[in-house]
Parts: C-alpha cells; structure tokens; sequence
C-alpha cells in the first residue's frame, strides 16, 4: 500500500483490527469459537476490503507480542495461556489467508467482469475467452464462474444498453453453460462402460460408439444437443455451423460445455494409472479431436452468411483462441506426441480445414516452446495428407523455435519429419543428411525416442537412395536393414507403438523393394497393430497399402483385395494421397480377376469389412475406385 494510503486511514482503523484479533483470541481461550468457519466468517465480515495490509501488519505485530511473551514470561500459568493465545493466532492466521484467497479472487472476478463490459464488441468474446482461459495458474471454477456471471449482469446494468445486451447474453450463456454441464458430467465417461469399450478412441464407427449420442441425450440445449448430434454421425461440422443462427449465449454456453468435457476427459485418462501407455493415448485422443472441432467451428463460422461479417468473423476468432488454448495445454504434456498428428474423427476435407485455419493465427503467436511443439504436430498432419511444401514451412519454424527455447527432443523429431519428407520428394541425400543429425544429437543428449525414429529414417532412407541409383550390392541394403533393426529394437525397448510401427513399416517396404514379400509381411503386419495401439491413422493405412503390395506378390490376390481396400479407406478419409497407391493395386486386380470375381470377393469379406470401417466405409469402397479410374 502506498504512503499516501497509509496516511489517509485513520489510526482508529489499527486499533480495530488488533480488537478484532484479540477479540477472536479471547473467545477462543474461552472455549466459544467451534470451528474455524467462525473466525473465518468474523474476519470476511469485518476486514474491510482494499485494507488487507493494514490487518497483516496487526497480526504481525501480535503474533510477536505472544512470542515474545512465551520466551521471557516464567510463571507457568501465564506461559500456558500465551501458548494457547499463540495457537488461537496460527488459526487466525490460516483463515486469513484463505479469506484473503477469496477476496483477491472476488476482486479479480470485479476487475474481469469490468475488462469485459467495457471490450469493444470485436473483443468482447477474445476478452471472456482470456479470462476463463484454463491454462491460467488459477483457473476459475465454477462457483467462481457463477460470480462472473453474476458480476456481468450487475456490470450490464450500469454501461450503454446497447453493450448491455451482449454482456447479458455472455452472463447468460455461462449460467447456461454451467447448467448444462450438470446435466453432462454424471455422463462424462459412463458411455464407456456400457459400451464394454476399453479406450476411448473418437474414430469409431458413425452413430453407434463414442459420447457424443449419449451426450446429445443427456444436453437440453438446442445448440450443444445438434452439435453433439452432428458428430455423432460424423457428419461436417462446417456445413452444420453455417446452418445454424448463433446469439452470443449460445456460443458461449456451447463453449463452457465443451472446455469441461475435455478438461474432464483428460483428467480421467490421466488418472489411469493402471495402463499408463493406455491413458495417454486416450488422453492424445481427447486433446486432437476438441482441438479439431473447434477449428472445424471456426471454419464454418468464416462461411456462415446468415451472420453479419462482424458476428461470424468474431466468433470464427473465439473457436480458434479456444483450439490454441487447447493445443498449449496439450504441448506442456510429457506426453505430447513429437511424432503424431491432427486426425481425430475427421475426413479428409474436414482434416485440411482445421489445419489450414490453426495454422493463420500461428503466424502471430510468439515463439515459444509450446508452439514449436504444435506446430511440429501439425507439420505431421500436413505430410501425411500430402502437403509436403506447408509441411516442411511447419517443421522449419519449429526447428528455429525449438533450438531458440532448447528443446532438443523436438528439435530431434523435427529433423526426423524432415528426413521423412525428402524420401517422399525423392531427394535422398538430404533425407540421409537430416536423419543423421537426429541419429547424433540423439545419441549426445540421450533421447532414445528421437534415436530409434532417426535410425528408421536413417535406414530409410538408405534403402531408398539405393534403389534409385539401382545399387545391388548386399552389403548396402544389409547395412540400411541393420539400422531399421536396431530402430525396431529401441522401439520395442521403450514401449513406444508409433516407433514400432514407423519401423516395421519401415522393414516392411525395405523388403518389398528387395522383392522378398514373405518378409515384408510379418513386419508390415506388426506396423498396422502398433499402429492401432497407438491410434495413428496415418501408420494404419499405410502399412496395409504396403501389406496389399506383399500380398498381391505372393498371388494372394484375396488377401490383398481385404487389407488394400481398408487401406486405401483410411489414407482417403484423411486424405492422404498415398490412398491412389491402393487404388491402383486394387484396379490392376479387379483388370486381371474380372469385375465379377472382385465383387464376390468383397462380398465374402463383407463382414469383416464392417467390423473395420463400418457400413459407410464398405459401401464407399466402388465409389473410392470410380474416383480413381
């Protein structure tokens, strides 16, 4: 408190507070405080607000008075009581500093609920989105949420009636909000276990696993029950929001409901410590896919036309604070996957719009670790669905921030991608040049996850550069073969499946291209679990592309038809390219069986075909292999 203050409180205030504490030590000796709520509700009642230093100054001043009363008074009697009077004090003492908590958090409610009354409209929904921002050191809960509600409709009542609407429709929407998730948190995870599902998993088949057709059942709300209802059947998200009217109330109650149910996913998953790998994976899941929804909402906002430019653009702007939001909490998590992407339960189109919009606002943000680390995220999504050039623009500037805030581990996975990407451009030099640098610094700072991504690439990549220069001495491919062996065995080491999966995908092309299938097989066959276990689409598909491959050279032409067809589903629905390589296989098959024999064997994999990617996915096979033709 400044000079100023002090000299304009009168000294009668001091005496008040010393009477205050020594009243409550009083009572105390007498035995009339029952409980620590009593001296807590006497100091919240009768220290004044804005005068906290002046009481810390007075129980200070007594607190020193008893002990020096305890170190110098002999009688005992008098010596007894002053002990007594001390641990009367220690009380007042901790119920000070919990009332204090609560009036600094009252007084930051005022001041937040004040910012956000007085925003321009523009900001008005930046500014909330700010304050209840759940990576703050203090995040509001919801009793505090009901304060600000509260707060802003006695705010709305003193400022311009025309800013007062939006700011009753903000307080609205969090008292909806907030009743919604009431009606929801009971049901937060239930659904998995009357489905008898062991993961969470948001990649299930349309509208008969996964929360959100249960949640749609539970919300009241117009808004949250369509949304809830439009991914549940895996519909776009960008055609249901530029469908849709949005007030503000509805945005932000849809807002709240959708922060507590990923907040509260998450910190399930965490919880489950009997299947550490297990709960991470589940919790990577729930990170990418509100991630991915919020940047699907802001894209549908852009194009929603029956708003007003201002309206659409900022509630465009708000999905995409609350998806950043997201992936910054996302990137503080030791288990952020360095080496994983965007995928969640979206298609391919609905994927590109998501990455294309988080990655504009990114430009702006300052460098720091956490963006280093998303932006590796989504260099990954951007090189599995073929966008090798933003790819390689995403892995460069997050190579530049990770080295500027020493974070080697994504420094090392970031050389990795890279290396990955020059084998898919063909520029097998600097795809051996990036792994290389990874395979070092891995090894100098003994990060063996980075170690046995850099020897897969490493080996990689060697394979590749051979074959293009159609070298056939044993020795180069033994030696490109080794380093994917001892990748496949650090993988198998740590545990970690993407690594597994990357690397026997890995020896699984490398022996394609040494014309040895029977070998290619176990190691692609291991590659698609791995990649199961560890929810990678991508890895998925890719590995039974490949597996098709291995097959179709054995002249196990069913076999090939059943795991090339799901293949070239899944890099499809995310729109990898890579999908036109099973399509291909699949064609050339279908040429030499004859329409007839294909179809009947689709028909006899049927069952099978529905297990794995559902009705939807079976029924699109033709059509996948029209678009290709």
């Amino acid at each position: 408190m400044s000079d100023s203050l002090s000299h304009s409180n009168p000294p009668t205030l001091r005496d008040r507070y010393l009477a205050l504490i020594d009243q409550i030590v009083q009572i105390t000796l007498k035995g009339q405080i029952r409980s620590k709520e009593q001296v807590y509700q006497m100091l919240a009642q009768q220290v004044v607000p804005g005068t906290a230093e002046i009481f810390e100054r007075c129980l200070d001043e007594r607190t020193m008075e008893i002990e020096h009363e305890i170190e110098t008074v002999k009688d005992e009697l008098k010596q007894a009581k002053a002990t007594r009077s001390q641990r009367a004090i220690k009380t007042i003492a901790s119920e000070w500093e919990r009332a204090a908590a609560q009036n600094r958090a009252a007084s930051a409610i005022a001041k937040a609920a004040e910012q956000i009354a007085s925003s321009e409209p523009a900001y008005l929904l930046a500014d909330l989105l700010q304050v209840i921002d759940p990576n703050q050191k203090q995040a509001l809960t919801i009793a505090q949420l009901k304060q600000l509600a509260a707060a802003l409709k006695q705010q709305a009542s003193e400022i311009d009636p025309e800013m007062a609407a939006e700011v009753q429709q903000v307080a609205m929407g969090i008292d909806r909000g907030l009743q919604s998730w009431q009606h929801l948190e009971g049901y937060l995870v239930s659904w998995v276990y009357d489905a008898g599902q062991s993961a969470i998993g948001f990649e299930n088949v349309p509208g008969q696993r996964g929360p959100w057709a249960l949640w749609a059942k539970q919300v009241n709300s117009p808004i949250p029950q369509a949304l809830f209802q439009t991914l549940a059947l895996e519909q776009s998200l960008l055609e249901w929001t530029t469908q849709q009217y949005f007030q503000l109330d509805d945005w932000v109650e849809m807002a709240l409901i959708l922060q507590f149910l990923q907040r509260g996913l998450v910190g399930w998953t965490e919880q489950r410590i009997y299947d550490a790998k297990l709960g991470s994976s589940l919790a990577i899941s729930c990170f990418l896919t509100f991630a991915a929804v919020w940047g699907e909402l802001a894209n549908g906002f852009m194009q929603a036309t029956r708003l007003n430019s201002s309206h659409r653009e900022r509630l465009a702007d708000g999905c995409f604070q609350i998806a950043l939001q997201i992936l910054r909490a996302f990137a503080q998590k030791q288990y952020f996957p360095l080496y994983g992407g965007v995928f969640a339960s979206f298609n391919g189109g609905h994927l590109q719009s998501a990455l294309d919009y988080l990655d504009l606002p990114l430009r702006q943000v300052e460098g720091t670790q956490e963006k280093a680390r998303i932006l590796t995220l989504l260099g990954y999504s951007q090189q599995a669905v073929g966008n090798y050039h933003q790819a390689t623009q995403f892995y460069d500037r997050a190579l530049e921030i990770a080295r500027a805030a020493e974070d080697v581990p994504c420094e090392i996975a970031d050389l990795n991608h890279l290396s990955r990407i020059c084998v898919a451009k063909k520029q097998y030099d600097e795809a051996i040049n990036y792994s290389q640098r990874a395979l070092l610094l891995s090894r100098q700072v003994g990060d063996k996850l980075g170690e046995a991504n850099a020897l897969a690439n490493l080996g990689y990549s060697e394979v590749y550069s051979a074959q293009a220069i159609e070298r056939s001495e044993p020795e180069v491919y033994e030696m490109a073969i080794g380093y994917l062996q001892q990748g496949l065995k650090l993988s198998q080491q740590l545990n970690d499946r993407q690594s597994l999966s990357l690397c026997c995908s890995s020896l699984g092309a490398a022996h394609l291209i040494l014309s040895q299938p029977e070998a290619a097989i176990d190691y692609l066959q291991a590659g698609f679990q791995a990649a199961q276990a560890s929810g990678d689409l991508y890895l998925q598909g890719l590995n039974l592309v490949n597996l098709a491959e291995a097959y179709y050279g054995l002249q196990q032409q069913e076999k090939a038809i059943y795991v090339g067809c799901i293949g070239m589903y899944m890099l499809e629905r995310i729109a990898s390219p890579e999908w036109r390589q099973a399509a291909g296989l699949l064609t050339v098959l279908q040429g030499q069986m004859g329409q007839e024999a294909f179809q009947k064997v689709l028909a006899q994999y049927r069952s099978q075909f529905m297990t794995a990617i559902g009705v939807d996915g079976y029924d699109y096979i033709p059509q996948l292999l029209s678009n290709y033709r």
